[in-house]
C-alpha cells in the first residue's frame, strides 16, 4: 500500500528541532538594505525564421519597429510594414544589491503578440526600469529560447514554451542604487518564515559569538543588530561573520495540501491524537439510452423519441473503521495513516476530516 501511495502523494519531513540540522542565518533571513530591485521593459526581436507577430494582429509592433528604424534614419512614413520575423516583447531583470554600473545581469524575454517562436531572435538595445520610472539597465543580445515548435499543413508539435527565453549576461547596469552601507550605525535581519523561537536564537547566536549584547528581538520576524558597541569597525565585514552563524530554526508543524495534483506534505512535527476513522465512496450514475419510436411502413403516425433513464446506485464496502493511534514520529505517522488503505484523493478529505475533529495538531493549509 506504501507503494501505490507513493505513486501520487509526496510525504517530506521537515527538519526540526529534535533532529534539525544547524542553518546558517543568511539561509533563514534578509538583511534590510541588502536587497535587489525589479526591472522591467518593452523591446523589440528581430531574426525570427517567419515566426515573429503577425503586423495587423498585433499593431503596437508594427508602431515599435516604424520608430525604430526612424530612429535609425530609415524614413518609413506612410509605409506598410509586414515583416513576420519581428515580435513585441516584454523583458524583465533582477537588479542585484550594490551592483556597479558596467556589471551584467541576465534577462528574460516573453512575448506579448501571436509570435509563434522566438527562437534565433535577437533582442534590439531595451531600456529597463524599476518603480520609480528610472532606466537602471539596457538589454540587448541573441535570445535562448524555452523551447521549440514545428508545425506542417495538418499537425503542430510543441515542445516547452517557445514564447519564452533568456539571455544570460544580457543587460548592462546603466545606473546605481544609492546606498551608504559603510555609515549604518545598526542592521534589521528580517526571519523569512517569523517564528519566536527562531528569532531569539538568533539574537543568543549573534550576542555569544560577539560576547556583547549586540543584537535585540524586536519581534518574531525581527532581530536588529547594533554595530554602536563594537567601536569603529566595518559593517560589511560584521554582517560578513552575521550571516555564517549557525542556528538550529524552528517552525510550526504544518500539513499542506494541493487539490490539484493531490499531494500532501506533512512537517515532522505534526502528530496525530487517538482516533478511529471511517471511510467509502457512495456512486451514482445516471445514463440516457433514448428509444426512437416510429410507425409501420404505410401507416399513419409519426416518429417519435421515446426517452429512457437507467439510474444505478453503488455502494463501495470502503474500509470501516480503523484506528489511528496517537503516534510519536513521522515514520509511524506515515505507518497508520498507510494502514488505511486508501487512494490519495481520499487520504486528503480523511486529514480535513481529522483536523475538524480536533485530533490533527498542526496548521491545514489547503492551495
Amino acid at each position: 500500500m506504501r507503494a501505490l501511495l507513493s505513486a501520487l502523494m509526496v510525504w517530506v519531513a521537515v527538519a526540526t528541532s529534535a533532529l534539525a540540522i544547524p542553518v546558517r542565518i543568511k539561509d533563514l533571513a534578509d538583511f534590510d538594505g541588502v536587497r535587489g530591485n525589479d526591472l522591467v521593459g518593452y523591446g523589440l526581436v528581430v531574426g525570427l525564421d517567419g515566426s515573429g507577430d503577425g503586423m495587423r494582429n498585433a499593431p503596437f509592433t508594427e508602431e515599435m519597429l516604424a520608430s525604430l528604424l526612424e530612429r535609425l534614419g530609415v524614413n518609413v512614413t506612410d509605409e506598410a510594414l509586414r515583416s513576420k520575423n519581428v515580435a513585441a516583447v516584454i523583458v524583465t531583470a533582477a537588479l542585484p544589491p550594490f551592483a556597479r554600473s558596467g556589471s551584467r545581469i541576465d534577462v528574460s524575454v516573453s512575448a506579448i503578440g501571436d509570435a509563434k517562436s522566438l527562437l534565433g531572435g535577437t533582442l534590439v538595445m531595451t531600456p529597463l526600469k524599476a518603480a520609480d520610472g528610472n532606466i537602471y539597465a539596457v538589454a540587448q543580445g541573441s535570445i535562448i529560447a524555452g523551447g521549440v515548435a514545428a508545425r506542417g499543413d495538418a499537425a503542430r508539435v510543441v515542445e516547452g514554451v517557445p514564447t519564452t527565453g533568456s539571455i544570460p549576461v544580457g543587460a548592462r547596469v546603466e545606473r546605481e542604487v544609492e546606498f551608504d552601507f559603510a555609515g549604518i550605525d545598526d542592521i534589521r535581519i528580517a526571519l523569512r518564515n517569523a517564528d519566536f523561537t527562531t528569532a531569539t536564537r538568533v539574537e543568543d547566536a549573534i550576542n555569544r559569538d560577539f560576547n556583547k549584547a549586540l543584537a535585540v528581538t524586536l519581534d518574531s520576524g525581527t532581530v536588529v543588530v547594533n554595530f554602536r558597541g563594537l567601536g569603529d569597525v566595518n559593517p560589511a565585514r560584521v554582517v560578513g561573520r552575521i550571516e555564517n552563524l549557525l542556528i538550529e530554526p524552528e517552525d510550526r508543524a504544518k500539513v499542506v495540501i494541493d487539490h490539484k495534483s493531490g499531494t500532501i506534505v506533512v512537517g515532522e512535527r505534526v502528530r496525530i491524537s487517538r482516533v478511529a476513522v471511517s471511510q467509502g465512496n457512495l456512486t451514482l450514475r445516471v445514463s440516457e439510452a433514448p428509444v426512437v419510436s416510429q410507425p409501420n411502413p404505410f401507416a399513419e403516425g409519426e416518429t417519435v423519441t421515446v426517452p429512457r433513464t437507467d439510474v444505478e446506485l453503488r455502494q463501495e464496502p470502503g474500509i470501516g473503521f480503523v484506528e489511528v493511534a496517537g503516534e510519536t514520529n513521522l515514520s509511524d505517522l506515515v505507518d497508520g495513516l498507510n494502514s488505511l488503505g486508501v487512494r490519495p484523493r481520499d487520504m486528503i478529505d480523511i486529514l480535513k476530516s481529522i483536523h475538524s475533529a480536533g485530533a490533527l495538531h498542526a496548521d491545514l493549509i489547503i492551495e
